[in-house]
C-alpha cells in the first residue's frame, strides 16, 4: 500500500516498471500496462496515460499505481503516451473513487469517468488522406466527378476530417464517396486522436525587441515611414498606449489587436508592420474567467449571527459534522461567508456545494464580491473546457475556495478544511443516472473526513437522516430561529380547491383568495411567486368520447401536451409527436387537456391578469447555458411581476419585492408514492414559503389544497419542524424505513419482459442465502415499466445500519451479478444498484 500514495518512480535502465491504469469503462479491476523506458522518468500517481484498450480502442487512462510486478493471467500491452508533466489526480482522490465505488456498488472506472471532465479525456476523430501508393493513371478504377473533386481536393492538404468533405459534396452523400474511394485504394482512412481540452488564447501585438534596444533606430523608422500616413499612425498610436520606452516591461506583454482598431487604426496597416518585423504577432493563454478584486464587499453579523457563528466553532472542536438548522430568511449565508473566510486564511481549500445551478447563479455573484478570484465555479452548464480550467485551477492553487454542484466533490482537493453542503435536504444531490449513483451530501462528508476537514450541513428543513444523526449526537447541532433583521415570517392561508369549485369560485385553477392575493400584490407593485412541481402545459390529453390518452411508443407513459411547441413529449426518453387532430381510436374532435402544468399556469394567469408581466422558470425554460441568469436577473430588476416555476424557485432565491408565494397543488407533492412524500412535501413547500417578505415587510403564502384537515398543512403553517418528524419518524421506525435502516434498490432491465423479471428473480434467490438482517421485497414491476423501449423489474432491499454487515452484504451482492452475468441468458441484462435510493 505504501507505493499507492507515492508521487513519482523515477525510473533506471535496469528495472522494467508497470503501471496499473483506471480506465473510464465499467470493469471491476485496474488493468496493468508496461511502462517503457522513456516514460519511466516522467511517470506516477495520478498523471494521465493513453493506452490501447482491446483491440480498436484508446482510451485515457489515470495511473494508480506503478511497480515491478508483471501480471499473471495476461500479456501487458505498453503504455502508448504519457499525457502530462504532472499528475492532475491525486492520491486522496484515488482513495475516494475506491470508497464510492464499493459503497454505491459500482466500478472504479464509473467513477472515474463522472470525475474527469471531458475535457481531460482523450477524443478520436476520423481522417482520410490519399494512399501513397495510389495511381490515378492505372487503368480499371473509373472515377466520376464527385470523386475527382475529393482527390483533388485531398491533394491540396495532407489530410482532411471527415466531416470536412459534407461541406464540400452536396447532399448526404459523402460517407458513400470516402467507401467507394476506399475499396478503389485510393485513400487510406485512420483514427486521429487528440486532447478534447484547448486553452483559450488572444492575439496580441507588440514593438520588435530590436527598436527599444536603441532609440535612433526607432527615429530613424520613423523617418522610413514617413508618407505612409495610416502605418506611422499605426505605430503612433501604440507608443501612446503603451509608454514602453518609460516602461520597457510593458512591452512584452504588448497590447490586443483590436485595441488599436477600436482607436481607428486600419487592421491592413498593422499586418503591414507585422510582415515588415517591426511589430510582433504573439499570442497569450488567458483565462475564461473574469478576474475580480476581493473583498469589494464587506459583511456584518447580527449579534444573533456572531452567536450562532461562535457556537458552531465551539462544536467544531469536538464534532466533524455540524448540522445548522436556520429557518429561510436566517441568514445563514453570512455566517457561512465567515467561517469560509477563516479557512482560506488558515491556508486550507473550502468546497461549498450547493444543489442546483439555479442557487449558483443567485450566490455567485455575491460571493465574488467578496471572495473575488480565489474563488471558482463548477457546475454542468460550463463547456468542456471551462471545467478543465477550473480543474487546473485548483491544482495550481489559483482557486482555494470552490461553489457548485454535485460534480464539484471530484475536484483534485489536496488540503480541504472545510465542506458546506447548503439546502442538505434537497434531493437534487442525488444522483441517479449513470453510476455512481451518489449522494452528494454523504460523500461530502466521507471526502471532508479524508481530508480531516470539517462538514457544515445546512438546512431550514433538514432531512430526516441528517436530524436523526444530529439528535442521536453523532453530528453536532445548532438552531437559528429567528430572520435576519426585522424580517417576519409569512402569513399562511389554506385555500380549499373544493369547497371554490362548488361556489362556482375556481377560475382558471386559481381559487379565489390566491386572486385575491395576487391582485393586492400587483397593486403595490410587489412581486409574485408561483409553484407547480411540473412543466409542460398539461400532464396528458384525453378524449371525452372514448377516453383515449395518448402514450409514449417507447416508455409506460402518458405523454405530456407542450403547449408553445405544439406537441407531445416524453419526459423520460425525449419521444415527440405532433398534436393530433383528431383521436386516433374513434376519430371525434373532442381532445381536451387534463391536468396543469407550469405553461398552462403561465397562459392562465395572461388571462386572469393581463396587465401583468410573467415569466416562467422551469428546465424548458433553463436549458441554455444562461438561462436561469436571464430569469432571475430581470425577476431581480423588477421587469417580471409574476414568476412561475418548478422546485427550482425554491431554492434559496433571496428577492425584497416578493411578497406572495401561491402553492398551486400541494396535493401533488403529498400524494406521490414514496414513503418520503410527506418529508418532500413539508420541505419544498416550507423552502418556497421563506421566498415572501424578507425585509421588513411580512409576507402571504396561499396553499390550494383538496384536502385542507391534513396535518402536515398545520404543522407547515406553524412551524412545527420537530413535531412532523417525530410523528414520521414513529412511523419510519414501524415499518423499516430510513434512518434505521440502509436501502438498496436493484432493477434489472431488458427488452424482453419475461427476461427482466426471471433475472431479478434469480437474483433474490441469491440474496436470501446472504448471512445478514435484511428484509427482501419484490421483484415487482417498476411503476414505469417501460422505459426507452426496456422492461424494467425492481427488487427492494432493507438492511441493518450496521457498517461490517452492508459492507460484507456489498460484496456478496456484487459476486451475485457478477455470476448472473456470467449465465448466457441473463447476459444482455442490466443491473442497476442504487444505494439510498430517494
Amino acid at each position: 500500500m505504501e507505493d499507492l500514495f507515492a508521487h513519482s518512480y523515477p525510473g533506471t535502465s535496469a528495472k522494467t516498471l508497470f503501471a496499473d491504469v483506471i480506465l473510464p469503462v465499467p470493469i471491476p479491476k485496474w488493468f496493468t500496462y508496461k511502462v517503457e523506458r522513456e516514460f519511466q522518468d516522467r511517470i506516477g500517481i495520478g498523471y494521465r496515460v493513453m493506452v490501447r484498450f482491446g483491440n480498436t480502442k484508446i482510451l485515457t487512462g489515470i495511473v494508480a499505481r506503478v511497480h515491478q510486478k508483471a501480471p499473471e493471467a495476461y500479456l501487458a500491452k505498453p503504455l502508448l503516451d504519457v499525457l502530462d508533466d504532472f499528475p492532475v489526480v491525486n492520491a486522496l482522490q484515488i482513495k475516494f473513487w475506491n470508497w464510492m465505488a464499493s459503497y454505491y456498488c459500482c466500478h472504479i472506472g464509473e467513477v472515474m469517468h463522472a470525475a474527469l471532465p471531458s475535457g481531460l479525456k482523450l477524443s478520436t476523430e476520423s481522417r482520410v488522406q490519399v494512399h501513397p501508393d495510389f495511381d490515378p493513371e492505372a487503368p480499371g478504377f473509373p472515377m466520376d466527378e464527385r470523386e475527382l473533386l475529393v482527390l483533388e481536393t485531398l491533394a491540396k492538404h495532407d489530410e482532411m476530417k471527415v466531416e470536412q468533405f459534407e461541406q464540400l459534396l452536396p447532399g448526404k452523400i459523402s460517407h458513400k464517396i470516402i467507401k467507394s474511394l476506399l475499396t478503389k485504394g485510393a485513400v487510406l482512412l485512420y483514427e486521429s486522436v487528440r486532447e478534447k481540452y484547448s486553452p483559450k488564447t488572444e492575439q496580441r501585438i507588440r514593438l520588435a525587441q530590436q527598436y527599444l534596444a536603441e532609440k535612433g533606430l526607432l527615429q530613424e523608422l520613423f523617418a522610413q515611414l514617413k508618407g505612409k500616413q495610416k502605418q506611422e499612425e499605426v505605430l503612433l498610436k501604440y507608443l501612446q498606449v503603451l509608454p514602453v520606452f518609460q516602461k520597457p516591461e510593458q512591452n512584452t506583454g504588448g497590447i490586443v489587436k483590436s485595441v488599436l482598431i477600436d482607436h481607428g487604426c486600419s487592421p491592413s496597416s498593422i499586418d503591414t508592420l507585422v510582415k515588415k518585423g517591426i511589430l510582433e504577432a504573439f499570442k497569450v493563454t488567458i483565462s475564461r474567467f473574469d478576474e475580480l478584486e476581493t473583498g469589494q464587499d464587506q459583511v456584518e453579523l447580527s449579534p444573533l449571527q456572531q452567536q450562532t457563528l461562535e457556537e458552531i466553532q465551539r462544536q467544531f472542536q469536538e464534532k466533524q459534522t455540524l448540522l445548522l438548522q436556520g429557518i429561510t430568511g436566517s441568514g445563514k449565508t453570512e455566517i457561512y461567508i465567515q467561517l469560509i473566510k477563516e479557512v482560506l486564511e488558515s491556508g486550507s481549500q473550502v468546497l461549498l456545494l450547493l444543489p442546483e445551478i439555479a442557487l449558483t447563479t443567485h450566490l455567485v455573484f455575491r460571493l465574488k464580491k467578496v471572495f473575488g478570484s480565489k474563488m471558482g465555479v463548477f457546475h454542468s452548464k460550463y463547456s468542456d473546457n471551462e471545467r478543465v480550467e477550473v480543474w487546473q485551477g485548483v491544482l495550481s492553487g489559483r482557486f482555494n475556495f470552490i461553489i457548485g454542484v454535485r460534480s464539484s466533490l471530484f475536484l483534485p482537493f489536496d488540503s480541504l478544511g472545510l465542506v458546506i453542503v447548503d439546502e442538505e435536504h434537497e434531493p437534487s444531490y442525488k444522483q441517479f443516472d449513470p453510476a455512481p449513483r451518489f449522494q452528494a451530501r454523504d460523500a461530502a462528508i466521507m471526502l471532508a473526513w479524508m481530508h480531516q476537514a470539517k462538514t457544515l450541513l445546512g438546512s431550514a428543513t433538514p432531512a430526516f437522516e441528517s436530524f436523526y444523526n444530529a439528535q442521536t449526537g453523532k453530528y453536532g447541532y445548532v438552531s437559528l430561529e429567528k430572520r435576519y433583521g426585522n424580517a417576519e415570517l409569512p402569513y399562511f392561508h389554506l385555500a380549499d380547491i373544493l369547497a371554490d369549485k362548488k361556489k362556482n369560485l375556481l377560475k382558471l385553477d386559481f381559487t379565489r383568495i390566491l386572486r385575491e392575493k395576487i391582485q393586492e400584490a400587483l397593486n403595490k407593485q410587489e412581486q409574485v411567486l408561483i409553484f407547480q412541481n411540473r412543466r409542460g402545459y398539461a400532464p396528458y390529453l384525453s378524449c371525452e368520447e372514448c377516453g383515449w390518452i395518448p402514450e409514449c411508443e417507447h416508455c409506460d407513459v402518458s405523454l405530456t401536451y407542450h403547449q408553445y411547441q405544439e406537441e407531445l413529449r416524453c419526459h423520460y426518453c425525449g419521444f415527440k409527436e405532433k398534436l393530433p387532430k383528431a383521436c386516433p381510436a374513434c376519430g371525434s374532435h373532442k381532445i381536451t387537456t387534463v391536468g396543469v402544468g407550469t405553461e398552462r399556469i403561465e397562459e392562465n394567469l395572461s388571462l386572469l391578469f393581463p396587465e401583468a408581466r410573467i415569466a416562467r422558470m422551469d428546465l424548458d425554460t433553463t436549458r441554455s447555458k444562461y438561462g436561469y441568469q436571464r430569469i432571475l436577473e430581470d425577476f431581480g430588476a423588477g421587469n417580471v411581476d409574476i414568476l412561475v416555476g418548478t422546485q427550482m424557485i425554491t431554492k434559496g432565491l433571496d428577492f425584497d419585492k416578493v411578497s406572495l408565494v401561491g402553492v398551486v397543488d400541494a396535493d401533488r407533492i403529498l400524494y406521490f408514492p414514496d414513503f418520503r412524500s410527506g418529508e418532500r412535501a413539508f420541505q419544498q413547500i416550507t423552502q418556497v414559503a421563506g421566498r415572501a417578505g424578507r425585509r421588513e415587510k411580512t409576507g402571504d403564502v396561499v396553499i390550494q389544497t383538496r384536502r385542507p384537515d391534513q396535518l402536515i398543512f398545520r404543522q407547515i403553517m406553524s412551524g412545527d419542524y420537530r413535531g412532523f418528524y417525530q410523528q414520521e419518524l414513529r412511523e419510519r421506525k414501524q415499518f423499516f424505513y430510513p434512518p434505521f435502516v440502509k436501502n438498496i434498490k436493484i432493477t434489472t432491465k431488458h427488452k424482453d419482459f419475461k427476461t427482466a423479471e426471471q433475472a431479478a428473480l434469480h437474483l433474490k434467490n441469491l440474496l436470501a442465502s446472504i448471512e445478514a438482517k435484511k428484509i427482501l421485497l419484490g421483484p415487482e414491476k417498476s411503476l414505469i415499466g417501460k422505459i426507452k423501449n426496456l422492461y424494467l423489474f425492481e427488487l427492494w432491499i432493507k438492511l441493518e445500519k450496521s457498517v461490517s454487515v452492508q459492507e460484507q452484504f456489498k460484496v456478496q451482492l456484487m459476486e451475485a451479478i457478477r455470476t448472473l452475468q456470467g449465465d448466457k441468458k441473463f447476459r444482455p441484462v442490466r443491473f442497476l444498484v442504487d444505494v439510498d435510493p430517494f
